[in-house]
């Protein structure tokens, strides 16, 4: 496998050790708050509403990046007429 990647054996098992880094954390943590607000609101929350959740409990988030984030993981409002 290392010869069809071009790198050393070293750095590969280096790589898969490797911690998560503090950029992947955090988006997971976003994620998964992302996930309780919309579940907490009954599936009702959209990206507008969740980015504004997560802006009170001092996790900076935009819209746009809670669109990408609820897009990614399925999750759609649901809208009552």
């Amino acid at each position: 496998m290392c010869k069809v990647l071009g790198v050393g054996r070293s750095s590969y098992y280096e790589w898969l050790d490797r911690n998560p880094s503090k950029r992947t954390m955090e988006a997971c943590r976003v994620t998964s708050e992302v996930i309780r607000i919309y579940d907490t609101s009954k599936k009702r929350y959209g990206s507008p509403k969740i980015a504004v959740e997560l802006n009170k409990i001092g996790i900076k988030a935009s819209r746009p990046r809670v669109a990408r984030i609820m897009a990614k993981n399925n999750l759609k409002s649901i809208i009552k007429k």
